[in-house]
């Protein structure tokens, strides 16, 4: 007659044989999780907006090549170039923290008020804008 083995036996058996390899590769990549864990915090935020210094040479040139259209020049590329303004008028304020309404105001003589309102904004936050 066969003798049984007890499932109880197997069980310590496997736990005694397994545990310890299943220990030692925890200690081999806690390290590593860690480390990982410490770059990700230490990592400075990625950020899209370009620096403020570069927003306000970008604002010079389109404030001059809107200024310096000829009256005669296509109503497309005017609309262009005031919407290019506009935009970095946006990231301006956004990179000051200044609250804005140029989205949300209409073309015209509300959004040309809005426009000095942010321009001198900038300027008195220490901006070279026109």
């Amino acid at each position: 007659m066969a003798e049984s083995v007890p499932i109880g036996n197997v069980i310590v058996y496997l736990a005694i044989s397994a545990v310890p390899p299943v220990f030692f590769w925890l200690m081999l990549k806690i390290p590593a999780l860690a480390d990982a864990a410490l770059r990700r915090r230490r990592r400075p935020p990625l950020t899209s907006a370009p620096p403020i210094e570069q927003l306000a040479a970008d604002l010079r040139r389109v404030h001059r090549a809107l200024a310096t259209l000829a009256p005669d020049a296509p109503v497309v590329r005017r609309r262009a170039t005031r919407q290019a303004y506009d935009a970095l008028l946006i990231q301006a304020c956004q990179a000051i923290g200044e609250p804005h309404w140029l989205d949300e105001v209409p073309e015209g003589v509300e959004r040309e008020v809005e426009r000095l309102r942010i321009e001198e904004k900038l300027r008195s936050s220490g901006l070279a804008v026109p």
